[in-house]
């Protein structure tokens, strides 16, 4: 059964540019089983028409409060009471404002104000006006009151300008109002993951690093966040988007990564050492860029700290899951690397198979703790993603209830 299927979502769409991505937005959570109705406000009439989000949506469009019809059975305040979910979207910098100061006088912000749904804000407005301190004091006012702010996305806006404002891509919006319904297991709990490569500078223009691509200790993010955890991402440099909803920390080496993951993972409930961290850097960085002088040249290296065993030596440590990426004798350095730097679980995979781990969208794991051993066969990393995290959970409560 799909997650949406039969929730009832009330669609608020507010006099942005970005209306006219509404009518992608109704079909796409129509196609998840959601049952859609929509209201407008003047505003949003001048971009889309109620009846093209009439045809698309299956239901009636209401866009006045002061329709004589529908308020012979107190229309508004039966919307109001009807929806699982309210989404506003495009959320305008107006209606924004209007919620926040609880005014009334039209019928999505009285919506706004007569229900007890949760609601859930995309907004959609030049950079410079989200980035102005009303905005920002009344975005910062509906995320205390509990309202979800969903983006906004960055990128090239209507008017030419460049930057932050932009309403969230439909699949994004979808993908949001999907998590938001998920089984929330992981409620309460604090996730730390790292993910990604480190970059070990040579010169000011050379580094030594490998192929991660980041992709699966994202999934992980995006999985852990999907049910309900706050997640903490420590990432090397990739090309990916972080999971909306989770704080993302940027690093490049692996020192820079081992001073961030001991300073999160000590408030951690459970720690994820997903990034292919290198073992070594080079001992002496060269401060102008290494010219060709002779056909060979030495580089010494030292070894990096150990972030995952040194994560386990904290004096509240959290429940510590690491990764080992082989090409060889899979389960015998998995095992060593568990028992070695005292984890509770390792997911290990043989790099060396084409078509999972590095790069690749697909990936297959064994899971091993100290005494049981998991197969989780290949398939995509979110998918891999999602049964991870389920198991990890199932290990972590179960050393929770031996405490």
């Amino acid at each position: 059964m799909q997650i949406l299927q039969d929730k009832k979502i009330l669609l608020g769409i507010s006099g942005g540019i970005a209306a006219y991505k509404t009518p992608e937005l109704v079909r796409r959570l129509k196609d998840h089983g959601a049952n859609v109705r929509v209201v407008m406000t003047d505003g949003a009439k001048a971009f889309i028409t109620p009846l093209t989000l009439q045809a698309v949506s299956g239901n009636h469009v209401s866009d006045s409060l002061l329709d004589t019809q529908a308020e012979l059975a107190m229309g508004h305040i039966e919307l109001a009471k009807w929806a699982d979910l309210i989404i506003i979207a495009p959320a305008t910098a107006d209606i924004i404002a209007r919620i926040t100061a609880g005014m009334a006088n039209d019928l999505l912000s009285t919506l706004c104000l007569a229900t007890d749904a949760p609601i859930a804000i995309a907004p959609a407005m030049n950079q410079q006006m989200w980035h102005a301190k009303a905005t920002q004091t009344n975005i910062n006012t509906l995320q205390s009151w509990g309202h979800h702010i969903w983006g906004p996305g960055a990128g090239e806006q209507a008017c030419g300008d460049i930057g932050l404002g932009r309403m969230l891509e439909v699949a994004d919006l979808v993908t949001l109002t999907s998590d938001f319904f998920a089984d929330k297991y992981l409620q309460n709990q604090h996730w730390v993951i790292t993910a990604g490569p480190t970059r070990e500078a040579i010169d000011p223009v050379r580094y030594i690093s490998n192929h991660s691509s980041g992709k699966m200790g994202y999934a992980i993010a995006h999985a852990a966040l999907r049910a309900g955890a706050k997640v903490t991402l420590i990432s090397g440099p990739v090309d990916i988007q972080a999971p909306i909803g989770c704080e993302l920390i940027k690093v490049t080496s692996a020192e820079q990564m081992h001073q961030q993951a001991l300073s999160y993972a000590a408030q951690a409930t459970t720690f994820v050492a997903c990034a292919a961290v290198a073992d070594y850097r080079v001992a002496d960085i060269a401060s102008e860029k290494i010219k060709k002088d002779s056909d060979a040249i030495q580089i010494a290296l030292v070894k990096n700290p150990d972030i995952v065993a040194d994560v386990a030596q904290l004096p509240e440590k959290p429940f510590i899951v690491g990764f080992a990426a082989e090409t060889q004798n899979v389960e015998h350095y998995a095992r060593g690397k568990l028992m070695r730097k005292n984890l509770d679980l390792i997911a290990a995979n043989d790099v060396a198979k084409a078509g999972q781990g590095f790069n690749s969208n697909d990936n297959a794991l064994t899971v091993f703790s100290a005494i049981d051993k998991i197969e989780i066969p290949l398939a995509n990393k979110n998918i891999i993603a999602k049964q991870l995290v389920s198991l990890i959970n199932q290990h972590y409560l179960l050393k929770q209830s031996k405490k």
